[in-house]
């Protein structure tokens, strides 16, 4: 029996999701009173690293012919057999979410997404919580079967430091063919993805046009968040589709959340509820949104964001 994690490291690079996703492995094993495995598919720098974050140990196997579902669902399966493992969790990244139906079949396996706390014992049952009804509760789930499949939000558990680099081992693997041949991969280099960013700010189309976004961008850069926007906005090209957050788009839960010109429609609050301190800046006193905020400022956005910028640059300048 143990627990294995498998440590997304796009372009052979960890990011903060694999330290956390390492970290919820070492604390679920410590509930079951068993040891953390993490996987890394491809090369890897410095996969020993997991280690500080709780692994007992990392096993890699080599392969670099790309995500490919049905390749990589095999591979997890095969190595959670080696390795024993009866609860594999991913993350509720864009491969996670691709993967975790797959993997429950080939586990034969119960599947619970979008885990945001550390699970409890009931007898030989594992309980864990997820948040429904877009955010509004909290629902437990008692998984029964013999083996378990798990996707755990981003930003749920604090990646902290629980020990020291581990041995990495090379598995040998019957990598299978891959169905699909995958020619080139594009992806958006120099910002914090959204599911993972900590700070964001945020606009819709209160910003009047896409001329005027240079105002949440220098807000931005200041406080080193990633930007986001409402779907109206991604859906009339100012600003890629990436950007949106809500329902529809991506759910995010940072620490904080700044949404200027947002009214704060019931789709876009589902993708953002989560955050730990929303912000909301809006000059109209009947925005939705302000019922669902931390903070709000009843103002003209383009007042209120140069010199909210101008007061943390001072703030951080200190």
């Amino acid at each position: 029996m143990s627990v294995l994690v498998i440590a997304e490291n796009p372009k052979g690079n960890f990011k903060k999701s694999a330290f956390e996703l390492t970290h919820f492995g070492h604390l679920t094993a410590q509930v079951l009173g068993t040891e953390c495995t993490a996987l890394v598919i491809g090369e890897v720098a410095d996969a020993g690293q997991l280690g500080k974050y709780g692994a007992s140990k990392v096993v890699k196997v080599a392969y670099d012919g790309g995500f490919d579902t049905t390749v990589y669902n095999r591979l997890i399966t095969q190595v959670a057999e080696k390795v024993g493992a009866d609860v594999v969790i991913v993350n509720h990244s864009a491969n996670g979410k691709a993967l975790i139906g797959g993997l429950g079949v080939a586990l034969d396996a119960g599947v619970v997404s979008q885990i945001n706390g550390v699970p409890t014992v009931d007898g030989a049952n594992l309980v864990v919580t997820k948040p429904v009804f877009s955010g509004k509760a909290f629902a437990k789930y008692n998984i029964s079967s013999s083996n378990k499949v798990l996707s755990l939000m981003g930003n749920a558990i604090p990646p902290r430091e629980v020990g020291s680099d581990c041995a990495v081992e090379d598995l040998t693997i019957d990598v299978p063919n891959a169905a699909v041949t995958i020619k080139e991969v594009k992806t958006v280099d120099g910002t914090v993805p959204l599911p993972e960013a900590e700070l964001v700010v945020s606009a819709g189309r209160g910003m009047k046009g896409p001329e005027n976004w240079g105002i949440i961008e220098e807000l931005a850069e200041t406080l080193g968040a990633t930007t986001a926007c409402s779907r109206p906005v991604s859906d009339t090209g100012w600003r890629p589709h990436h950007e949106h957050v809500g329902q529809t788009g991506v759910a995010i839960r940072p620490n904080l959340y700044i949404a200027a010109g947002i009214s704060g429609a019931i789709q876009h609050l589902a993708g953002v509820n989560s955050s730990k301190c929303i912000v909301v800046i809006n000059k109209d006193p009947e925005a939705p949104f302000f019922k669902a905020a931390n903070y709000g400022v009843c103002a003209d956005l383009f007042e209120v964001v140069p010199k909210l910028n101008e007061a943390f640059k001072k703030a951080l300048a200190q």
